[in-house]
């Protein structure tokens, strides 16, 4: 199946990224969130962003026009009836994704492709909330979706091979490489780099080091591009603990979360986009 409308739920940065790769593609958008502001900052994030590439010469001015002819805001899920696919980029709760895809199941044509971005939660469990199992599959984008080229495809238990052969199509018409996982908690990226990410947090709890010793020695130790704490700091650790508290109940004790990171989430020190994680950024810019 050919995908010429595409729906996005989630007007966050991941949202953001995977209406603004797929309009570049020449797919009409429909981007929902919980309000029109909202959807309408994504936009103008979308186009300021392009602007750079403009300017940097990567991309033709009339592009951009282009490019933001195909976004159209969907005010509601009904918006999306006539998609072809779905791709659910909403937070990272279990019991809202459920809610999400109940709601995409009832308005969505019996023929569209239902995908989550989800980086943790099993796909089967998702699935269950429809009535359309065998449409259902795990499309997991990385951060961010226009610079990082791979797509983690997860299939359900129940998910077809049309389904899973249609998004493979999507994701290399996007310009992903596509990494295949089954469906276990955390798959392959984040059932290896969350852990690693909260041993950093454990060290850093214990006074093994400050934030930058430690974000310089994995950097500069291990050829990394951002240290451990800086990426937690930028993926949010309110996302960082769902992701462990997942992994937590799929895979036992050694993926408990560190104490440190729940105190952070409880004082509302996010990372980035509170201003305030394991480094202050209120002072930065």
């Amino acid at each position: 199946m050919e995908i010429k409308k595409l729906g996005v739920v989630g007007a966050g940065q991941m949202g953001g990224g995977i209406a603004q790769v797929a309009a570049a593609v020449g797919i009409q958008i429909w981007v929902h969130d919980i309000s029109e502001e909202l959807i309408e900052k994504a936009f103008t994030g979308i186009a300021r962003g392009l602007k750079r590439q403009v300017e940097k010469g990567r991309i033709e001015a009339s592009a951009v026009e282009a490019i933001m002819g195909r976004l159209n805001p969907a005010l509601a899920l009904s918006d999306f009836s006539d998609c072809d696919f779905v791709v659910e980029a909403a937070t990272e709760r279990e019991d809202l994704k459920l809610k999400i895809f109940s709601g995409l199941d009832e308005v969505c044509k019996p023929e569209a492709i239902l995908s989550t971005n989800t980086s943790s939660i099993p796909i089967t469990r998702i699935a269950a909330a429809t009535l359309r199992p065998d449409k259902v599959i795990g499309m997991h984008f990385m951060n961010p979706v226009p610079v990082m080229k791979l797509v983690e495809i997860i299939r359900g238990l129940p998910t077809s091979d049309a389904t899973h052969d249609t998004t493979e199509a999507l994701a290399k018409r996007l310009g992903k490489t596509c990494a295949y996982a089954n469906d276990f908690p955390g798959f392959i990226v984040n059932r290896i780099l969350l852990p690693m990410l909260n041993e950093a947090m454990v060290a850093l709890m214990e006074g093994v080091g400050k934030p930058e010793d430690i974000d310089t020695a994995m950097k500069l130790g291990t050829n990394q591009p951002m240290g451990p704490l800086a990426l937690a700091d930028l993926i949010g650790l309110d996302t960082c603990l769902s992701i462990m508290e997942v992994l937590h109940r799929g895979h036992g004790d050694k993926y408990r979360p560190c104490p440190m990171l729940r105190q952070y989430v409880d004082a509302g020190w996010l990372g980035k986009k509170t201003g305030r994680g394991f480094y202050d950024y209120s002072k930065k810019g």
